[in-house]
């Protein structure tokens, strides 16, 4: 008995230590090209009142200097909403937001969305008090991003 519930507690935790090991950042596969995948997010964020501050284009930036790049954007945006709250308890959480996405094309051609694990950023900057709002934003992003990525 005890083994199962080991085995349940490790099953139900690897999302976070995959997370971890990957410096907080989360990364799903895309069924869409860079561009449309960030389309498709910039339009749910958009329909949700999400501000959007930004899209970056890494890869045409890099063209302009003579450096090849494989498709790569990235998009900033942000709900104060819910943000602000980490500030309010540690105000250096500003560096890591707004939130962001990247969608890149890896070498093998697959396309990737790529982003900050809330969790990972409230124990970046110890912030132990927002518990809710790391649920509701980590809630929130999951399934923005599963929706832009799935086909």
């Amino acid at each position: 008995m005890k083994r199962y519930l080991l085995i349940g507690l490790m099953l139900l935790l690897a999302p976070l230590a995959m997370a971890k090991g990957n410096n907080g950042l989360i990364s799903i596969k895309s069924a869409h090209s860079v561009s449309v995948t960030l389309d498709r997010l910039e339009g749910l964020l958009t329909k949700k009142g999400i501000t959007i501050v930004t899209r970056w284009r890494h890869d045409a930036a890099a063209k302009k200097v003579g450096i090849a790049l494989r498709p790569t954007e990235l998009l900033i945006f942000g709900n104060p909403k819910l943000g602000s709250r980490f500030f309010t308890s540690q105000q250096t959480a500003g560096i890591d937001l707004p939130m962001k996405a990247l969608a890149w094309k890896d070498k093998n051609g697959q396309v990737w969305l790529t982003y900050n694990d809330p969790q990972y950023i409230a124990d970046r900057h110890g912030i132990k008090n927002r518990a809710a709002t790391v649920r509701k934003m980590t809630a929130a992003l999951k399934y923005l991003m599963n929706a832009a990525a799935r086909p």
